[in-house]
């Protein structure tokens, strides 16, 4: 064996063993709450945990698909939380692309007054946590009625909430990707008699799916698993999401805590994010390349 042919076997095992490294220590945290959840002991130290526990069973999954939530008198079961939360999160998908790939279709054809600065305030804005606009927020809902109930206090507003805190980086991202699609495109389109509207529908979205898919993906995400708004804003326990339920499970952090349960629920709620990952994954890795290179 030649020198050269045996530095570059060494080379590649030396990477497959970093990688199944890597890999390692990504898995064990999932591995470790998939224990967790099939744990009747209730066991949330790592040191007294087994890959496959004594006894394992589904009982934690049972429990908090089957029975109620003790968030009102008559509980609340994990249907009325999964509705409410998809309700959420689809609802800040779908505003912010509309109004993300608007916004960035504007900021990347036109050129007008203040538009670099309006870009340098969306990084700006995206280097602030979501939290840092909560108050502001709370007391601009708190305003607002709709139907005699106050903005906040509704799933709507909730919705505008997510929505604000995404938009950033779905005009940022959304614009970066326009910038790619050629202008000859929309040209051509309008000789053959389109509209700009019917171009931009037409001709610029459909070329824009891997950078959609990424805005959608986020988006629905920051509906998904966040809290704290919600904790917040929401007073009505039957507009209680599964991000809250989870953080009730919790118990605010006590020993005490059902881990088995809290670990079912967190399995579950990732379900529905590893759906349209792998619906969406031969979009994201180009959307997210692609999108932040330009302008």
């Amino acid at each position: 064996m030649s020198p050269k042919l045996r530095k570059a076997i060494l080379r590649q095992i030396g990477l497959q063993a970093f990688l199944l490294l890597v890999t390692a220590v990504v898995m064990f945290p999932v591995l470790w709450v998939v224990s967790m959840a099939l744990d009747p002991r209730n066991i949330s130290r790592p040191n007294e945990l087994q890959l496959i526990p004594p006894g394992a069973s589904l009982e934690s999954f049972r429990v908090i698909l089957f029975e109620p939530f003790g968030l009102t008198r008559e509980g609340i079961y994990f249907g009325t939380l999964l509705k409410n939360s998809l309700v959420v999160s689809l609802g800040t998908a779908v505003m912010t692309v509309a109004l993300g790939a608007s916004a960035a279709y504007a900021f990347s054809r036109f050129r007008f007054i203040g538009r670099q600065v309006g870009m340098l305030s969306f990084i700006i804005l995206l280097m602030m946590p979501s939290t840092g606009t909560m108050v502001p927020l709370f007391v601009l809902m708190s305003r607002i009625e709709i139907g005699g109930e106050q903005l906040r206090r509704t799933l709507f507003g909730l919705m505008i909430a997510y929505a604000s805190s995404a938009l950033p980086f779905a005009i940022w991202n959304l614009k970066g990707y326009f910038d790619t699609i050629p202008k000859e495109l929309e040209e051509a389109a309008l000789i053959d008699g389109a509209s700009l509207t019917g171009a931009f529908f037409r001709v610029i979205l459909p070329l824009s799916l891997p950078a959609l898919a990424v805005t959608i993906l986020f988006s629905f995400m920051s509906g998904w698993t966040e809290f704290m708004m919600a904790w917040v804003f929401l007073e009505d326990p039957e507009r209680t999401t599964l991000a809250m339920a989870l953080r009730s499970i919790s118990g605010g952090g006590q020993h005490s805590a059902p881990w088995s349960e809290f670990a079912a629920m967190s399995i579950l709620m990732s379900l529905p994010v590893l759906v349209l990952f792998f619906l969406f994954q031969r979009w994201i890795v180009s959307g997210l390349t692609v999108g932040g290179v330009k302008g």
